[in-house]
């Protein structure tokens, strides 16, 4: 396969994609947002005990 043809199946696949893609509505955003942002905590928090516990036993 040369490049011109994979070029020419990426805009195909791609084309594809957009077409059954939607936007997501105002509660899927809230819902998308607020499980971003527990995952951003929970490796916070567990970053967070890590440097305690490292600073603990003096490493």
């Amino acid at each position: 396969m040369n490049v011109q043809e994979s070029f020419n199946k990426f805009i195909k696949d791609a084309k594809r994609v957009l077409k059954v893609a939607k936007k997501p509505d105002g509660r899927e955003y809230t819902e998308l947002a607020k499980i971003s942002l527990l995952g951003v905590v929970v490796i916070g928090v567990i970053g967070f005990v890590i440097v305690l516990l490292g600073s603990l036993i003096g490493l």
